[in-house]
């Protein structure tokens, strides 16, 4: 049997000094009837970047710097983009390519549209990630000579960054593992692949410790589990909501306790890998007196769906959502709403508006290599706000289908980045349902349409730092304002995202005090920082005013 190296003191202190210094459809004619292509952008439009970057987008990260960290797996063999300079990743633990000189991930640049390849040395396949504080994307775990591995990005000016990897620093192997950024700046990982435990970077020594959970060992479904990339919410109080399978608690993380256990999701079915729905916080409102932080969860694949996938029998996709208002007293419930179509493996994306993009994904089948069919092409928003019945919008197809191993990111623009989809163990362009796509587009939202150019915000400054609870100024131009229009500030952390769900992002909608009238299109606000780090916890946001359900592209600004 292998033993495990422990980190040295090197390693350990290392990281201290990084951390502080061809394809068909189905329609179902409800949604046909709501989704007739627009050209004016009123169902959204899509648009093309690239065609081929080169690798498939497995992971996503939006950093500070307005650049996307983007990485796939290593142990396929090569991929489509070289790495630079003739450097080659030498691994002979690779089960598909001792030498490779192909690269495993890009970081692309949203505002030149250009992207340039990094070195990862082990593999990340199925991996998770977080931001710390001071920016820098921490990556952790993935396969083989990958699983217990920290891997870390910081962003540069000079173009020579790239990825720094520790190996062996993880306790555990972490593959499908769910990481969650806690108001005191640590990051806490939980789960992966047979392992019912968490465990926090940074460790404050070089000994290794993780910490029992039996809420997973109690959801995993036998050999299918059924509740991996388990979906985690930093609350109010700060505990932690965590969901897995079917059922879902309130978490002490602290005391390793379980606090509250919810209700079961109505209906049976579970939601987590591979019968891989998603899930997002809802927009916590520091105008309200009392915040009930709310959870909602889509789709997925009915019980026994991966079994029946297997045998070449692809289940009909699960269409409804569950969305629980977490409140001090007993009587949380789930309360169900049904979408225009059937989803699995969708991603659910924050928006700056506060609603929900739905995107990406299957309509039958489950998450694993070949098990997913009938694309879903076409994005659904979601507003929290509006009456039940009249929620849900369907937009316009995209002409690509983003199956299992696809990713979406928000933009600092408003954009959605997609990209992704693998359904193979290797690369594979052909002769398959859903061939390797290793394009990128973007979907722009109904509010970027260019009708609402007179009424969109325009932030012309801001403070680039906030503290919590602290005033600040904001100023901000529009074309037609008025003093009855809704008018909001919101910040919105970006997500890690990757098999269908989004880590770490959340939405604050901060209060504001008054608004100044500076002349006939200019106004200042002052606005107040969030309450609290289980709020807000430290780190880079992007900043949004939101004018007449319209909102501006965004900046980044420090929570300190």
């Amino acid at each position: 049997m292998s033993t495990r190296a422990t980190p040295s003191t090197t390693s350990v202190n290392m990281i201290k000094f990084i951390l502080f210094s061809p394809t068909f459809f189905v329609f179902y004619p409800s949604v046909m009837s709501q989704t007739r292509p627009s050209s004016d952008g009123s169902h959204g439009k899509w648009h093309l970047l690239h065609a081929n970057v080169g690798i498939s987008a497995m992971h996503m990260q939006l950093m500070h710097d307005n650049k996307v960290v983007i990485f796939d797996r290593t142990d396929f063999g090569p991929s489509n983009i070289s790495l630079p300079g003739g450097r080659c990743r030498m691994d002979p633990n690779d089960a598909a390519l001792k030498i490779d000189c192909t690269a495993h991930s890009i970081l692309y640049d949203i505002i030149t549209d250009t992207y340039r390849p990094l070195m990862v040395k082990t593999d990340t396949w199925c991996s998770s990630g977080a931001v710390l504080p001071n920016g820098t994307l921490v990556q952790t775990g993935g396969f083989h000579d990958g699983d217990n591995v920290t891997r870390m990005y910081t962003p540069c000016s000079n173009d020579i960054c790239d990825w720094v990897e520790f190996p062996n620093y993880l306790s555990r192997r972490r593959w499908y593992a769910t990481n969650q950024i806690l108001p005191d700046g640590r990051i806490i990982i939980i789960g992966g692949r047979r392992e019912f435990s968490y465990e926090f970077f940074p460790r404050l020594s070089p000994r290794r410790r993780t910490f029992h959970l039996r809420f997973l060992t109690q959801t995993r479904e036998g050999s299918v589990e059924n509740n991996l990339y388990p979906y985690v919410h930093l609350l109010p109080d700060g505990n932690l909501f965590i969901f897995a399978n079917t059922r879902s608690i309130l978490f002490d993380y602290n005391q390793n306790r379980v606090v509250r256990a919810f209700p079961r999701i109505p209906g049976g079915d579970p939601r987590n890998y591979p019968s891989t729905g998603s899930s997002v916080l809802l927009p916590l409102d520091e105008n309200e007196h009392r915040i009930a932080p709310e959870v909602l969860v889509c789709g997925g694949a009915p019980r026994g769906a991966y079994q029946q996938a297997l045998r070449r029998t692809y289940a009909r996709a699960i269409s409804t959502c569950g969305r629980l208002r977490i409140t001090d007293d007993q009587n949380a419930i789930w309360v169900m709403e049904t979408m225009p179509i059937p989803r699995v493996m969708g991603d659910m994306l924050l928006l700056p508006t506060g609603d929900v993009i739905i995107i990406n994904g299957g309509q039958s089948g489950t998450a694993g290599w070949e098990l997913g069919r009938q694309a879903a092409t076409r994005p659904v928003i979601y507003r929290p706000s509006n009456p039940s019945d009249q929620r849900f919008s369907v937009m316009t197809p995209s002409r690509r289908p983003r199956m299992y191993h696809s990713a979406a990111i928000l933009l600092t623009d408003g954009r959605v980045l997609v990209g992704g989809g693998n359904p193979h163990i290797y690369y594979n362009f052909s002769n398959v349902f859903y061939p390797t796509d290793l394009s990128l587009e973007t979907f722009s939202p109904p509010y970027l349409s260019a009708q609402y150019a007179s009424i969109r915000p325009v932030i012309l400054s801001v403070d680039d730092t906030v503290s919590p609870g602290q005033s600040f100024l904001l100023s901000f131009s529009v074309g037609e304002f008025s003093a009855e229009s809704v008018l909001s500030v919101r910040i919105v952390a970006p997500s890690f995202t990757t098999h269908s769900y989004s880590m770490n992002q959340r939405m604050v909608v901060l209060r504001t005090d008054e608004i100044i009238d500076n002349d006939k299109s200019s106004y200042t606000l002052s606005v107040v920082g969030p309450s609290s780090a289980e709020i807000a916890p430290p780190g880079y946001y992007l900043l949004f005013v939101v004018h007449s359900g319209i909102p501006s592209s965004g900046v980044w600004v420090r929570i300190q």
